[in-house]
């Protein structure tokens, strides 16, 4: 399992209920709710951050109409947005590093639920930077083989002329790697050559993996990545497991 790309989870969110695909919608909302407040902008064409995350939004199937309704409330004050954004860092089964994303409007609480989710399946949340260190902060575009030929001979020159730094192609996809904050600028010019971007977002890339062996143990690290994803404060989860 990749411990930066979020394909598999789009993925797998985007063949499950409308239950499940509600859950991405309110994780995407406060995306978007933050973003406009930060930005004072709610328009996409002069904001390019709320920009990728509709554009993030639509790639997760979430209809126009809830998007459009989303932005209307935001424009006129009418969406509460008390949420601030924290990481939580801590280990998985076998020490697998593991780092939380989280929007809250109540860090008690967040705080208590990650606790719990990485004490139920033998992890151990730790103090802020106890893993952060084994990471590096970048850019990541991910594009829809099948949909844009990502994989084509021409795509190296594309990729570059776009400014990424490195790609690989995984699990029909490809993930196009940026320098931090250059993903938007670089999945918006691939896209205008045809190209089908999935996502782009700044994540956390790590350094090295960490491989598991025992059964127990990648059950209860794979248990441990679905339960902190289904969390509604949670906005991503990085880790270095292989």
């Amino acid at each position: 399992m990749s411990g930066h790309s979020k394909w598999s989870t789009i993925k797998r969110k985007k063949g499950e209920k409308d239950g499940a695909r509600a859950k991405v919608f309110t994780k995407i909302s406060r995306e978007i709710l933050v973003c406009i407040r930060e930005n004072g902008s709610a328009d996409p064409n002069g904001n390019s951050k709320l920009r990728d995350l509709i554009a993030k939004a639509k790639a997760n199937n979430i209809p126009n109409d809830n998007i459009d309704r989303l932005l209307k409330k935001a424009k006129g004050g009418q969406e509460k947005d008390d949420y601030e954004n924290c990481v939580y860092e801590g280990y998985g089964p076998g020490g697998v590093a593991v780092m939380v994303g989280c929007l809250t409007d109540n860090r008690n609480r967040t705080a208590a639920e990650i606790r719990h989710c990485f004490d139920k399946y033998g992890g151990n949340m730790g103090t802020a930077g106890c893993v952060s260190f084994m990471f590096s902060q970048k850019g990541v575009v991910v594009l829809d083989n099948g949909g844009g030929g990502a994989d084509s001979d021409a795509f190296a020159e594309h990729a570059i002329e776009a400014g990424a730094d490195d790609y690989i192609f995984d699990d029909g996809v490809t993930e196009v790697y940026t320098a931090p904050g250059k993903e938007g600028e670089t999945a918006r010019a691939l896209a205008e050559r045809g190209y089908k971007v999935l996502s782009a977002e700044t994540e956390q890339t790590p350094f090295s993996r960490a491989a598991l062996s025992d059964e127990e143990q990648i059950k209860n690290m794979t248990s441990l990545l679905e339960t902190l994803d289904d969390n509604d404060d949670v906005q991503n989860v990085w880790h270095n497991w292989e």
